[in-house]
């Protein structure tokens, strides 16, 4: 009930007991005695009565002479005369009594003013939850941050691993918060808003979670997409009312998870004007960001993986003053954060961190979390004791490639395509230097539409690929249509995903690397791309920036940089159509070969022949 409810409150009671008093003095004033009914007759016989005021239930009348206690004016409730009459003769002081309505008659005005006015309380709270707006209609303009103290995170830096350089940006948060005094003593202050930019899963939210653990200060937590709703002006209201929260408990720290939801750039959207609700909120929160003096030990952690699309006015110096990258983890990392996730688990000897690691490159840390939960599970399920190294590695399987499919039978035509197809990725796999090991080869469906797949383990971790190295990785690609074409002579649908691949490859070497002779050093086209996320944004639609000839040419040079490619591969397994034939029929016959298995069937004299045919 807020204060102004309470003020109008007050003024009812007020008046309600002023009409009371009012009645009461009216009453006094007019001194009318209650008399019996059988007073009156007598009374009455006696000639006393003056004048009388008759009602169905009452009468009313002044006397001649004052009664005892002084009194002139009188009044009784009649009796019915008939039993009067017969009540008379015995001396009875008898008066008419009359039900009292008095309950039944405020029930009747209060019940239904009640029912009403709590069917409207039941239906605002409903629409109010609907709407999500938690503590009703009254708390719209509240806002939703849940708030930790030290105790309740649980979260430590310890507790976070793998991104070390990030930690070591964010202790300055921590230290700053235990000591601000001495951390400004040469004329520093802490940046008012820190923003933690990674790929999802990559633990923004854990460091966050572990900077308010490590410096036991309140910790309020919300996502950006909490402070819009249907109502103008409401996400405003919530930003302004989590930094007054947040001033109170000073010294805190307020984290803003997904930013991206409230911090869009302003003027992008379908509402350009500016009274979108958005941009309102996104207003007030920079005013907010303009308006609190760091020195009170308030600071502002945000996350997003998008920050691409955030508002300039954001970003500047003063408001997000420093970025933070939370990357991917290298093998380091992945060694590190997997030895946290294992602790829970109860494991066998063979199980090695740094073996797992290798398997998993381009995992960020939740996915290594799953991964690890993934092995406990397959474990469980088999009845063991311990997980071993064993589930570990049909985890990753099962992560990459998806579930087995065991029941999906396929015609043994079918069945035989499949297999030289995966064979054929193989093969040229494990004949071109620089490419990443086979480690599975397998003709079992897994996952929504692979019939069967060829798993490859990188041994390190790239961040750049030459053009030998793509044409490489484009060649292994065709290796399944090549097969396909050598041993059956037609293709089939199966290497429909491995062609958008290839052309994607070839589009990027000739647009965006620079890697056509023809059309030389230029980048013709932008990445449209997120750089922390691989699917595109937007509806994938290409700015063009060059003319229809050049756009002529950049198709001619895709189609023949994959036309090489595919010709390549093509003379690689016609050079080795036995091999192919022998390890094919071997596939078909144990449906998956592992990477020893593979090379003990290709045999390593073999290998540099087919290097050299492939030259």
């Amino acid at each position: 009930m807020t204060k102004q409810t309470r003020f109008n409150t007050w003024y009812w009671v007020a008046a309600f007991i002023g009409v009371l008093v009012i009645q009461y003095v009216f009453a006094s004033a007019q001194q009318i005695a209650t008399i019996p009914y059988s007073q009156f007759q007598e009374l009455l016989q006696n000639g006393k009565v003056a004048q009388v005021g008759v009602s169905d239930r009452f009468i009313q009348g002044r006397l001649k002479e004052p009664l005892p206690s002084g009194q002139t004016w009188f009044a009784t409730t009649r009796v019915d005369p008939d039993f009067a009459r017969e009540l008379q003769p015995y001396g009875v002081t008898y008066t008419g009594q009359i039900e009292s309505t008095l309950v039944r008659d405020i029930l009747s005005w209060i019940l239904p003013v009640l029912i009403f006015f709590g069917l409207w309380t039941y239906l605002a709270k409903r629409f109010a939850d609907g709407a999500g707006l938690g503590g009703g209609l009254m708390q719209i303009g509240k806002s939703k941050a849940k708030i930790y103290v030290e105790a309740d995170t649980g979260v430590r830096f310890e507790d976070v691993a793998g991104v070390d350089e990030a930690k070591d940006e964010l202790r300055e948060i921590v230290e700053f918060l235990e000591n601000p005094e001495q951390y400004g003593r040469l004329g520093g202050r802490m940046p008012k808003g820190v923003l933690l930019v990674g790929p999802p899963g990559t633990g923004k939210t854990l460091l966050a979670k572990a900077v308010a653990g490590e410096a036991k200060v309140p910790f309020f937590s919300i996502s950006g997409s909490e402070f819009v709703e249907m109502f103008v002006g409401v996400g405003a209201a919530r930003v302004r009312d989590l930094f007054q929260q947040a001033r109170e408990k000073a010294p805190a720290i307020i984290f803003i998870d997904e930013l991206d939801a409230l911090g869009r750039a302003r003027g992008i959207g379908p509402l350009a004007g500016g009274h979108d609700e958005k941009e309102l909120t996104l207003n007030q929160l920079l005013v907010e960001l303009d308006g609190f003096d760091s020195r009170t030990g308030l600071v502002l952690l945000g996350a997003t993986n998008r920050p691409e699309i955030l508002d300039p006015a954001l970003l500047r110096a003063g408001r997000f003053d420093r970025q933070v990258l939370v990357d991917r983890p290298d093998k380091k990392g992945r060694v590190q954060i997997l030895q946290v996730h294992m602790r829970k688990a109860k494991l066998a000897p063979d199980v090695d961190a740094e073996k797992v690691a290798a398997l998993t490159p381009g995992f960020t840390g939740a996915d290594l979390a799953n991964l690890v939960n993934e092995a406990a599970l397959l474990a469980t399920r088999r009845g063991a004791d311990a997980v071993t190294m064993g589930d570990f590695n049909d985890a990753v399987e099962r992560i990459v490639a998806g579930l087995e499919k065991r029941n999906r039978l396929l015609n043994p035509r079918e069945r035989e395509v499949v297999a030289y197809h995966e064979i054929g990725h193989a093969l040229v796999a494990m004949a071109l230097p620089g490419v990443d090991p086979v480690h599975k080869v397998s003709i079992i469906p897994r996952g929504v539409g692979a019939l069967g797949y060829t798993i490859q383990r990188p041994t390190e971790d790239r961040f750049l690929m030459t053009r030998e190295e793509l044409e490489n990785k484009m060649a292994v690609l065709l290796g399944g249509r090549a097969a396909e074409l050598l041993v059956f002579g037609h293709l089939s649908t199966g290497a429909a995903d491995d062609l958008a691949r290839v052309t994607d490859i070839a589009r990027s070497m000739v647009t965006r690397y620079g890697m056509s002779e023809k059309l030389g050093n230029v980048a013709l086209e932008k990445d449209e791309r997120s750089f922390l996320s691989p699917n595109p944004l937007g509806n994938g639609a290409r700015e063009r920036s060059y003319s229809d000839e050049t756009a002529t040419a950049i198709d001619d040079e895709v189609r023949a940089i994959v036309q090489g490619a595919m010709d390549r591969t093509l003379a690689l397994l016609t050079e080795r159509s036995a091999l192919l034939e022998r390890t094919a029929r071997r596939l078909l016959e144990k449906e998956t070969l592992e990477e020893a298995e593979l090379q003990e069937l290709v045999g390593f004299d073999q290998i540099p022949a087919i290097e050299r045919a492939a030259e």
